[in-house]
């Protein structure tokens, strides 16, 4: 970790030295001093990376190296804010009070000397010390252990009788409704087993109404009813505004007339499951429960029928699975079997642990040495007891590279079974600095990369997939959120607080943690006025909104005066909190509230690089002026904004001085912000989302079409277009034509329309987009009752999405869908069919219907037989394609 603070230190003094040296005036000397003292750390951090496990001496090298690197980063910081304050006084005429500037300039300057000593007398330690390692005998600490995150669908292994047994249980016996539980230790396979039989196509077929809830130890009782009907598609807008009586009252409603499957995973009380059972009726249709927990009393309590007690692998079944997960469909070789053997022995039958060594194994070279070491740490640390795994996931830690061993720490700010959205945790280790640049690849690709590299360490579980197959959400194990939390903590990284008597704000020992998270019991910490003068990041995920009364809304600035992160979505402010405008290390902010304007002083931010804003208002008045702003990349905003445009060029001999070359989302704006002089200076935009009267992007103004100027985004790749005309009705305000198909973006591979009432003569205009991937046609994007296709179109499209629509004959040939995977079709009430030819695109996976009409349904089943049909005449045993209907016939 010391070397990640070193780093991040080092970045931001060189971004002072070379934005804003202005602030440094009587101190630069000694910040660009302080910045060759800690180049020479860094080199020595790096040069004794394989030494830290074996030299106690080492270790507590780094350990000081870390410290001062935090009280430097600290001085540093806290001197900038005080500059920055400085500095808006003199600009507004002198305030009341005076200010002692030129004695705070000799304080700090005196600090930072303090640190330089202290580094040069680690530096000189260093020098000594490393010669003398030769001499010394490494200190004999215990090695590290490791643990594996649930085992996935894929590479399932051991559990085929379990599921066999489980599926008996949900298919036969009484016609009532009955509870069925899985019990076992953590990291036993529990949910894998729960998913195995979720996803059995038997299970599929007789269980139309399933859906799949993760509940924890900290949840929400209205989250969960949310959840379920979300996963059953029956969620509506007004159901948000139901308290949790009222959505289990509703959700009973629904399910009283036919039979369901519901998977509730991870129960940890009696009482959880008594405040949620409720609202499942007890029908006689043969509906089931199947609930996972680790405690046989709460499978008991719900059912006093023997819960099926998961068993541990058997050495051949551990062997099977550690193969599998190390050498896919290869084969170990004959040199590394008996160790490999003596490896999944170790694992004593406990999937979770295989898992996370076959990681490790994975990602090092395949020597007889390095498997050597790691059966020798895996023999003496794992063990049934649940406890001791956190020493196997703690070797998996330890392996990582150091790049990763910073971004998989960071997964301990997020809560139990906290399903984490990619797009929000990109941005938040860009701004966390965790993202070190690698040439001239973006930083939220290489942050995506990283990701990736976790997923396929088995240390992060993919929660959910977008459309284009890349991670849209993830969560992890609780075990190895637990190592995260663990180690975090050690290494001064975060703190984690549960309840308001973890709250040590007015603790006398000061404490390093930068990350201070909140899970619950927000507005008792912050009653308890904390001070936290180190934190850097500041969030809190309250499982329901909460209001925060307007007496506190200055906390942030007493509390967290050098914070550079601030996620507080869940928390309803009564009023833009202007205080904010002082925390000049901001990077990232999402906020909540009934803002109706963002003040232009957000532009004073200048390290800002995302800018998140819930409002209840329906439209936000944007003052910020981001083209001040150079750091600044993402906006977000939950309503239709408006955005200042940038001063227009008076000289066209120069470089445009306000082009954004940062700047990668805007979503979501006014199509009156669609002008030349905002978008020609946003070139590397990657996203975009219009909400408005459409109409006005397509029609002639001037001369000139609005909509021209996205033809000149050619990093855009996701367009949204929705058609928000109130208080007129968006057929009342439709577009009367789609411009032609090269005055789109030329590299867009997303796009979204809704409530533009076109004609399907039109669609043949998006057919032509050449790298077209996924095409989401939401509540009336397109009316008429027939669409043929035209030949040559969509030949990328692999997502088409179909929403709200007055359409009655589609007909299309394969050919006119060529390499299509996902079908989806919501409320296409009148459509009387699908073309039967889809059946003969070999790439199509899944089509999910709902509330279609019976001759529809009927021929997507069609397709279902054709491709099965086909699949066995291609020797293929697994069905790949997967055909949901709601609702189904009972």
């Amino acid at each position: 970790m010391a070397d990640a603070v070193v780093e991040f230190l080092l970045e931001n003094l060189k971004q002072l030295l070379l934005y804003h040296v202005e602030l440094l005036s009587g101190v630069k000397d000694q910040v660009e001093s302080l910045h060759r003292e800690l180049s020479l750390m860094k080199a020595f951090l790096k040069d004794s990376r394989e030494k830290r496990s074996e030299y106690e001496y080492v270790r507590e090298l780094v350990s000081q190296i870390t410290i001062v690197a935090y009280e430097a980063e600290d001085i540093i910081d806290t001197f900038v804010v005080d500059a920055a304050a400085q500095k808006a006084r003199s600009t507004m005429k002198r305030m009341i009070y005076a200010f002692d500037y030129s004695s705070k300039l000799r304080n700090v300057a005196k600090e930072i000397e303090t640190i330089k000593v202290k580094v040069k007398e680690i530096y000189d330690k260093k020098l000594f010390g490393i010669e003398s390692l030769h001499g010394r005998e490494p200190s004999r600490k215990t090695p590290p252990q490791k643990k594996a995150p649930i085992v996935e669908e894929e590479n399932v292994v051991g559990f085929n009788d379990e599921a066999q047994i489980v599926m008996d249980r949900l298919t036969k016996g009484s016609k009532e409704l009955e509870i069925v539980s899985i019990v076992g230790m953590g990291g036993l396979g529990k949910t894998t087993l729960a998913k195995k039989v979720y996803t059995d196509p038997s299970i599929e077929f007789r269980f139309y109404n399933r859906a799949w809830i993760y509940v924890s130890q900290q949840y929400s009782r209205k989250e969960v009813f949310l959840g379920i009907l979300d996963s059953l598609g029956l969620l509506s807008e007004q159901m948000y505004r139901m308290n949790d009586d009222r959505l289990a009252e509703e959700l009973c409603g629904q399910l009283k007339s036919n039979r369901y499957l519901i998977v509730i995973d991870d129960v940890w009380t009696k009482e959880a499951w008594d405040d949620l059972k409720m609202a499942f009726p007890k029908t006689s249709y043969g509906s089931r429960i199947l609930l996972t927990t680790r405690n046989t009393e709460v499978a008991l309590h719900a059912d006093p029928e023997s819960p099926h007690h998961l068993q541990f692998l058997t050495d051949e079944k551990s062997w099977e699975l550690l193969c599998k997960k190390v050498f896919r469909k290869g084969s170990c070789p004959s040199e590394l079997e008996h160790l490999g053997w003596e490896i999944a022995r170790r694992c004593y039958g406990l999937p979770l642990a295989i898992v996370v060594v076959s990681g490790l194994l994975v990602k090092r070279e395949k020597t007889r040495d390095w498997w050597k070491k790691v059966a020798d740490a895996v023999s003496l640390y794992v063990a049934r007891d649940p406890k001791e795994c956190m020493d196997i996931l703690a070797l998996s830690y330890k392996h990582l590279p150091d790049h990763l061993k910073v971004c998989f720490i960071y997964f301990g700010v997020f809560p139990e079974d906290f399903e984490i959205p990619v797009w929000k945790l990109l941005k938040l280790w860009v701004a966390e600095g965790l993202i070190q640049h690698l040439g001239q690849e973006c930083l939220e690709y290489t942050a995506e990369e990283y990701l990736e590299d976790l997923v396929d360490r088995n240390l992060v579980l993919v929660a959910k997939k977008r459309a284009n197959g890349r991670i849209k959400a993830c969560r992890i194990h609780d075990m190895l959120r637990d190592l995260c939390v663990k180690m975090g903590a050690e290494e001064r990284f975060l703190e984690v607080i549960k309840s308001s008597a973890e709250n040590h704000s007015l603790s006398p020992i000061p404490s390093y943690h930068r990350r201070l998270c909140v899970h619950s019991h927000f507005l008792d910490f912050v009653s308890s006025k904390p001070y936290r003068p180190h934190v850097r990041s500041f969030m809190c995920f309250a499982s329901e909104e909460v209001d925060l009364p307007r007496e506190h809304t200055s906390f942030i600035q007493e509390a967290f005066r050098l914070v550079r992160v601030v996620d507080l979505r869940c928390i309803s402010f009564s009023r833009f909190p202007n205080e904010i405008v002082q925390l000049v290390h901001l990077r990232y902010i999402a906020i909540s509230g009934n803002f109706k304007v963002l003040p232009a002083s957000i532009s004073n931010l200048w390290n800002l690089q995302t800018l998140v804003v819930g409002t209840k208002s329906r439209e936000l008045d944007i003052k910020v002026d981001i083209w001040k702003m150079s750091q600044f990349r993402h906006l977000y905003t939950s309503s239709l904004s408006c955005l200042c445009g940038p001063p227009a060029q008076t000289r066209k001999d120069n470089e445009d001085p306000f082009v954004r070359r940062n700047i990668q989302t805007i979503s979501t704006v006014s199509p009156t912000c669609c002008t030349e002089n905002i978008l020609a200076r946003t070139p590397g935009l990657r996203k975009l989302g219009i909400r408005g009267k459409l109409v006005t992007l397509v029609t002639t103004n001037g001369g000139s079409v609005m909509f021209d100027n996205l033809a000149k985004l050619d990093h855009l790749e996701t367009l949204k277009l929705l058609n928000d005309t109130f208080p007129l009705h968006p057929s009342q305000c439709q577009i009367p034509s789609l411009p032609q198909w090269y005055k789109f973006p030329p590299n867009l591979k997303k796009l979204t329309l809704s409530d533009t009432f076109l004609d399907w003569q039109q669609i043949c205009t998006l057919g032509m987009l050449p790298n077209l991937e996924v095409l989401k046609l939401k509540d009336y994007a397109f009316k008429g009752t027939h669409w043929e296709p035209l030949d040559g179109g969509f030949r990328l499209l692999r997502v088409l999405h179909i929403g709200r629509t007055d359409l009655v004959y589609w007909n299309a040939s394969s050919h006119h869908f060529p390499r299509l995977q996902h079908v989806l079709l919501r409320h296409c009430e009148k459509l009387v069919g699908i073309p039967p030819s889809l059946g003969e695109v070999s790439s199509l996976q899944t089509v999910e219907l709902y509330w279609p009409l019976p001759s529809a349904a009927a021929s997507a089943r069609l397709i279902q037989n054709q491709k099965v049909n086909n699949q066995l005449v291609q020797g293929i045993v697994n069905n790949s394609f997967k055909l949901f209907i709601y609702p189904p016939d009972l």
